[in-house]
């Protein structure tokens, strides 16, 4: 277990380096400037990703079963889901703002316990990492387009009132984001779906239901159905700009509440047993 958080605090310090990193490139705002950011963040995923696998074989199961583990996960999904996207978008702001999530993410598991803990009989099964994959999967889609979209209000604010401020020129154009957030939601809303189903699935063969109406599942359903009508808004009457950016926003606020609120205020099945241990 040592080595794991060894590489864990060493990951940590990485993600640190790339947002500062990214941080300069957006102030300098040089073409390339944030090449050594980009590669720093590389590096940081494949320590990440090398940091889980220690936990997986120390652990003997995919390491997602309390809130350090989950916050770790999370922040490795949506690292990679950006390093992703981002080949094509190259975009420093978003890359900065993106990586400072990932960071915090990361800040908030390394004050968690982090000792590893027996699993549950219950979480013993194959539908672990894929319910888990796919739902982490889709909250990192959505964290892209949550980004996006407070970026496009922020542009659309200063073009509004004509008071540009030296971020207006490193923002991409309203049209960019606003297309960022309409093809993170058509890949983001299947993700979710297929984590929900994957869920309901496994609910049904570890306590015999498919659907319990427990807290998280409550919320997920909520949450669900928030993007479903941003999704169906976009689709038939044309929803975007500005509402489709702040529906992204909003639905963000949800999925941090069924993520964290949830587990953490109401007690359910999901609920992580503590804070502390």
């Amino acid at each position: 277990m040592v080595v794991n958080i060894m590489l864990f605090k060493l990951t940590l310090l990485l993600y640190g380096i790339t947002t500062l990193l990214y941080m300069v490139s957006v102030v300098v705002n040089k073409p390339n400037g944030d090449n050594w950011a980009r590669r720093v963040l590389v590096v940081a995923f494949a320590g990440h990703t090398l940091t889980l696998i220690m936990r997986f074989y120390e652990a003997g199961y995919t390491p997602v079963t309390n809130l350090h583990e989950s916050l770790s996960f999370f922040a490795w999904t949506l690292a990679g889901t950006f390093l992703v996207i981002d080949r094509r978008l190259r975009m420093a702001v978003l890359a900065a703002t993106t990586s400072t999530i990932v960071l915090i993410l990361m800040l908030f598991g390394s004050l968690m316990p982090m000792g590893i803990q027996s699993l549950n009989p219950a979480l013993d099964s194959l539908w672990l990492p894929i319910h888990i994959g796919l739902a982490f999967l889709g909250n990192a889609v959505f964290t892209v387009a949550f980004v996006a979209g407070v970026f496009y209000l922020l542009q659309e604010r200063m073009l509004k009132s004509k008071n540009f401020s030296a971020l207006y020129h490193r923002l991409p154009s309203l049209d960019t984001l606003d297309n960022i957030n309409y093809r993170c939601l058509t890949l983001g809303f299947p993700l979710m779906t297929m984590g929900i189903v994957s869920g309901a699935v496994w609910a049904e063969s570890a306590w015999g239901t498919y659907w319990s109406w427990d807290p998280k599942e409550t919320w997920a359903l909520i949450t669900w159905f928030l993007y479903a009508a941003l999704l169906h808004g976009r689709l038939t009457t044309g929803w975007r700009g500005r509402r489709a950016a702040i529906l992204a926003i909003v639905g963000f606020v949800f999925l941090l509440f069924t993520f964290l609120g949830v587990n953490l205020l109401l007690p359910g099945l999901h609920s992580y047993s503590s804070m502390t241990g």
